[in-house]
């Protein structure tokens, strides 16, 4: 059983090391994003809720967005951990995690962020190109097409994101340092935080992540 959250910048990697920890320890990639696009084909009061609040342009409040957290890891696919990606992004919500964990007799095995500069976060995101027509995902740097700039399936030409320009990608990068640093700080004092270098490749990241995994079972067998 893990319980994990991975924390990082966007370009940091985060869906990338969870599909293969998940392919590891067939424990659910629970994305905050994904959840949301779930909750657009729903019609219950909750889905309701969110959708109003989203279609004004507002935030979706903490207690909101715990409660469709909860929901989610309240289903029989995360009883034996998960990977939450994008949440918690305020401290309230990381305590309403805690205590939402307590009250199940679970609890977190660790928060892991992936430590990647602001200069290679933005190579890989400026590199990033998408096929209009079927949404398949390139990097020129590391997953480039066969033809240039054309996509394999569709021979479409791709196209670079607005927010996959250098100039956005960094005030991103910025921002998000900023908003989490509250949150990272939380799971610090809580000794639960670990850090690990997201440049060092795919395959050597998961190898830590997994040795992380491994140390937090040992210690909670050990209390």
């Amino acid at each position: 059983m893990a319980y994990l959250i991975f924390l990082g910048p966007p370009g940091a990697g985060k869906g990338t090391y969870a599909q293969r920890v998940h392919e590891i320890l067939h424990i659910p990639h629970v994305s905050t994003g994904d959840i949301f696009r779930d909750i657009a084909k729903k019609e219950d009061e909750l889905s309701k809720r969110i959708r109003e609040i989203m279609e004004r342009g507002e935030l979706v409040p903490d207690e909101l967005v715990n409660e469709v957290v909860k929901r989610r890891l309240s289903e029989k696919d995360c009883e034996n951990g998960f990977i939450l990606d994008g949440y918690p992004r305020t401290v309230n919500q990381a305590i309403f995690l805690d205590e939402y964990l307590s009250t199940v007799g679970k609890r977190l095995t660790a928060a892991i962020l992936f430590d990647v500069p602001e200069d290679v976060v933005v190579q890989r995101l400026t590199s990033r190109r998408v096929c209009p027509k079927c949404g398949r995902i390139y990097n020129l740097v590391s997953l480039p097409p066969q033809r240039d700039e054309l996509c394999d399936d569709c021979g479409v030409k791709l196209i670079q994101r607005d927010d996959d320009k250098e100039e956005t990608v960094r005030h991103r990068y910025r921002v998000y340092l900023e908003k989490t640093k509250p949150v990272i700080d939380y799971y610090s004092k809580n000794n639960v935080l670990h850090v690990v270098d997201g440049t060092i490749g795919i395959e050597n990241v998961v190898s830590k992540v997994l040795e992380i995994v491994r140390r937090g079972k040992n210690d909670t067998c050990e209390e």
